[in-house]
């Protein structure tokens, strides 16, 4: 049988004020119900406060750059921050002034090796600059009219040795230098692309007696140390004058030798002798030695964007965007080696990444891999693209081709050198960059077609990344494409 509604509810009679309450403890009363109801209305107010927090605080969107080794990574990596991370760019630029002190003293001293080895009268021995060994032993021609004005140059210029030994110890030099001809995996990546889970990794090889390109490890905080070297309050800061900076006066004491080298037209004609073309080098800057050899040097943009500095290891770079579509999203880049022995470290980041910018530099495609002389580095491109094209792990992630290096490309067709001669399907098709891109384009669109477990769209950009502005625009359909791809995964769009 139901209850009365006019039998007193039990709950209210719990609550109603005692009859015989005083108005002293009708007070206290009052007092505590309105502190026990502040304290709850707080604590829901939290709980809302998180919740809202929770809703606007985005997943980071993750980006994995790979390609071999010099195909833009890194340069890749310094015009995102320069486009959307203007403020943490400007207050790491002058980090990069030893970086390009030493790209400068490190091409004069491998300069000065090629002219001791060919003044010396020994047969010519390759250098990690000469693409064909075999062309190095059979050079023509009578010897070139090396005078004393060149021993001269060489002996002015000595103390620029020092300076690069010195220039490395304070980056951080590494106890060991990546073997370029240390044996390796026929397998090009060492992880079977069909696997749909992350495989162990396979130890890296490293030799100490190599004499192979300066390098530094991703963790060894470079820059961190640099900042101490600056006097107290100029940590971040543009500095024009660096009481600290011993290397300076020496580096600007040579500054005119280093030009009359350069520009000597022996060292040309050696130069071109050997078909070696320092200009086309990652951190060349030998034509800006009148600019950079100065005590007062600050490094602009584009010096930082062309500077290079091998680094081993996987890199992992977080920055808040601060412009665009993409503004107040924190995005994480990780640059990992391109060299044939780092490539096992890619492939734990497959699992987890929104998107995949792939560089593969058009350019080489008469050079062969510094690793391995047998392969031709486009070809290498070709086959890395086979295999990332082909990955389960990465069936539904969002891959960008970026073509790069059309600069050069082009620079070396108008300098006469022919693609048929090295890629033989090329065939008798006119011998200019846009006809010569875009057969490269759609070598690697048949590639991606044929290799992927599913249908996909194609992304692919035609790139000079040491062309910031190109570079920018570039970079800005690139960052909307992802954006949008990472906020559908996360059901925000």
């Amino acid at each position: 049988m139901g209850r009365s509604f006019e039998e007193p509810d039990p709950l209210s009679a719990a609550l109603r004020p005692p009859p015989d309450e005083t108005p002293a403890e009708r007070a206290r009363r009052e007092q505590e119900e309105a502190e026990a109801k502040r304290v709850s209305d707080e604590i829901d107010a939290e709980i809302d406060r998180e919740k809202t927090a929770l809703k606007k605080k985005r997943k980071p969107v993750k980006v994995l750059l790979l390609g071999q080794s010099e195909s833009g990574k890194s340069t890749t990596l310094k015009n995102f921050q320069l486009t959307y991370a203007a403020k943490a760019w400007a207050e790491e630029r002058n980090s990069w002034r030893d970086v390009i002190r030493l790209n400068l003293v490190r091409t004069v001293n491998n300069l000065l090796d090629l002219m001791s080895q060919e003044m010396s009268g020994a047969p010519p021995q390759p250098t990690r600059f000469d693409d064909d060994a075999a062309s190095v032993y059979s050079l023509e021609g009578s010897p070139l009219p090396w005078t004393e004005k060149h021993r001269l140059l060489k002996l002015r210029l000595g103390p620029l040795r020092s300076v690069q030994r010195e220039l490395e110890t304070r980056l951080g030099a590494a106890s060991q230098d990546l073997d370029d001809n240390a044996p390796y995996s026929n397998q090009v990546l060492a992880f079977d692309p069909n696997a749909d889970t992350v495989a162990p990794l396979t130890p890296r090889v490293y030799n100490a007696k190599s004499p192979g390109e300066f390098f530094i490890r991703s963790n060894n905080g470079w820059k961190t140390a640099l900042d101490k070297l600056l006097p107290a309050g100029m940590k971040g800061r543009e500095s024009p004058t660096s009481q600290n900076d011993e290397f300076a006066d020496v580096i600007a004491g040579c500054a005119t030798d280093i030009a009359a080298v350069w520009h000597d037209e022996v060292v040309r004609d050696m130069l071109k002798r050997r078909k070696i073309r320092l200009e086309d080098q990652p951190g060349f800057f030998l034509e800006d030695v009148h600019r950079i050899a100065v005590r007062g040097y600050t490094p602009t943009d584009s010096d930082v964007v062309r500077a290079r500095l091998r680094t081993v290891g996987v890199q992992e770079h977080r920055f808040v965007f601060e412009q665009g579509r993409a503004s107040g999203t924190e995005w994480i880049l990780y640059d990992v080696g391109g060299h044939r022995s780092s490539r096992a470290a890619w492939y734990p980041y497959f699992d987890d990444v929104d998107a995949i910018i792939f560089l593969a530099p058009i350019s080489p495609f008469d050079e062969k891999l510094a690793e391995d002389r047998r392969v031709n580095r486009l070809e290498d491109s070709f086959l890395l693209w086979r295999q990332i094209s082909s990955s389960k792990l990465l069936a539904k992630t969002q891959i960008i081709l970026f073509l790069n290096k059309c600069d050069l490309l082009e620079r070396k067709l108008k300098a006469g050198v022919r693609v048929k001669d090295h890629v033989p399907s090329f065939g008798d098709r006119p011998n200019d960059v846009t006809t010569v891109a875009k057969y490269f384009q759609h070598h690697f669109k048949e590639i991606a077609k044929a290799s992927n477990p599913i249908s996909r769209p194609f992304y692919v950009h035609l790139t000079s990344v040491i062309d910031t502005k190109g570079t920018a625009a570039t970079l800005a359909v690139v960052e909307e494409g992802i954006l949008r791809d990472h906020l559908q995964k996360a059901n925000l769009l």
